[in-house]
């Protein structure tokens, strides 16, 4: 008995050698990555986020939102400038006039000369030079508002530009931290299955012997199925999770092959920060769109105001007909065309004018209510804003708490779960257990490999919520360089 005993004994220790050796390594190979993922390219974090700021169209687009804008803001700056018009005009024709009256209408007005009794062709070259110049050079405030108004859209660009980048590197931060996990439970699921096929290859053995009933080969074959199952549920998951990167990344699926998988073995260091929701570039948003609503109020307001203006013209004419050209005298012209276009008669005009549309207070009370209306509706998403950021925050602290309670009970867990798995191998090996109880033991060790995966995991997605409430994405980011 005692010698049966010793043997029970030594051939228990030796198969718990066995498969700690065994369990360890499959094991390491699910915290560590493999000597042949070690040599293939890996994409870290912080060059994921720099890889999908620089190449994604949202970011690309606001871009050039903010070119366009400030060439607008350029556009408005140069309407100050006074309108010079130069004019050069060359004709033939006649000059038969007729009393009459007559009102102007859009078109070419012809020339018109002395009155004739009947009709006459004579006709001559002529010509108009002309310099005009209009300069408004006060407005009232008009032009500064309409400035304003320019230079408040190029901030508002801008802000948006900025609250682009800061959700878009969020936004690869947490994919990349899913795709990260979603790999972790691939990882933990084939070694699941390769537990799974070591306990029916086990069965199987005892059971063709007849030491063990043949339903167990059933248990276990279901086990192993079950097992097959949950890793294809997890390479699908991958697949979907790790598309949302690509998308983001705007790359090939080949460019995202290896992870930086540190963030299973250390949660963050830091998780305070000075920001609050104030600072966050999506309430700076908000802000601006307010901002910029209370310019265009502004523009509109002024909009209506008078404008002193400077005009000034030089005008210069030629003409075949001679200054004494009448019904009399049809002789004195000349059909020469350098006589005709040659100036003889100079003219200026130096003046100042100042208009004012009357009725149009009246006519934009209206657009002013409007867009004042408009302001308070971006006043109160800012509010709305500012709210749920500041609810997010406090999220995140209650999150990083219960994270990091998960970080100290999860290695604790998994390590009860592999000692029961152990156990129960080994006393199902030598007879002295059930299938059912190998099967829980198994069940229980899967789950505590992925609640250890998911509680580091975790730490840093509570880290990387609170710098989205907060604003300050350098605390996530400088962590993970």
């Amino acid at each position: 008995m005692l010698v049966s005993s010793g043997r029970l004994l030594l051939s228990s220790r030796c198969m718990l050698k066995g498969l700690t050796g065994l369990l360890l390594c499959a094991m390491f190979q699910t915290v560590c990555p493999l000597h042949a993922q070690e040599v293939r390219p890996w994409l870290r974090l912080s060059d994921a986020v720099q890889q999908g700021l620089s190449g994604y169209q949202t970011i690309r687009a606001r871009a050039n939102y903010i070119k366009s804008s400030a060439a607008q803001v350029q556009q408005v700056r140069n309407q100050y400038l006074p309108d010079i018009i130069g004019a050069l005009q060359e004709a033939y024709g006649t000059v038969n006039g007729q009393f009459g009256v007559s009102a102007p209408v859009t078109g070419t007005i012809s020339a018109s000369g002395p009155v004739y009794s009947a009709q006459s062709w004579n006709a001559a070259f002529g010509s108009v030079y002309l310099l005009n110049i209009n300069w408004e050079f006060i407005s009232f405030g008009r032009l500064r508002a309409r400035t304003g108004a320019a230079l408040a859209q190029l901030s508002t660009d801008s802000a948006n530009y900025r609250q682009e980048q800061f959700v878009t590197s969020v936004r690869i931060a947490g994919a990349y931290l899913n795709l990260l996990v979603a790999r972790r439970f691939i990882e933990n699921a084939k070694a699941n299955l390769d537990r799974a096929g070591y306990v029916q290859q086990s069965v199987l053995a005892r059971a063709k012997t007849g030491l063990i009933a043949g339903v167990d080969s059933s248990i276990a074959n279901a086990e192993v199925s079950g097992a097959q199952l949950a890793l294809l549920q997890a390479t699908a998951n991958e697949q979907r999770l790790r598309n949302d990167l690509l998308q983001l990344l705007v790359a090939d699926p080949a460019s995202v092959q290896s992870l930086d998988s540190s963030f299973f073995i250390h949660p963050p260091v830091n998780y305070q920060t000075a920001f609050t929701p104030a600072d966050n570039p999506q309430v700076k948003y908000y802000a601006q769109r307010v901002a910029q609503s209370q310019a265009l109020e502004k523009n509109i307001r002024t909009s209506v105001n008078p404008g002193l203006s400077a005009f000034g013209t030089l005008q210069g004419r030629g003409s075949g007909f001679s200054y004494n050209y009448t019904p009399a005298l049809a002789d004195n012209y000349t059909k020469s065309y350098l006589d005709g276009i040659k100036p003889e008669r100079y003219n200026y005009l130096l003046g100042i004018g100042i208009t004012w549309n009357l009725m149009g207070p009246t006519k934009i009370r209206q657009q002013v209510r409007a867009q004042e209306f408009l302001s308070a509706a971006y006043r109160d998403e800012y509010d709305l804003e500012v709210a749920r950021l500041r609810d997010q925050l406090y999220l995140a602290d209650q999150q990083i708490e219960n994270s990091l309670k998960s970080v100290q009970e999860a290695p604790l867990q998994l390590k009860a779960a592999t000692d029961a798995y152990l156990q129960k191998t080994v006393l199902y090996k030598n007879g002295l257990g059930n299938i059912v109880d190998v099967q829980q033991a198994l069940f229980t060790l899967n789950r505590a490999q992925t609640d250890i995966s998911v509680a580091y995991i975790n730490s840093w997605q509570a880290l990387l919520l609170k710098a989205a409430a907060s604003g300050d994405f350098d605390l996530f980011i400088k962590q993970v360089q």
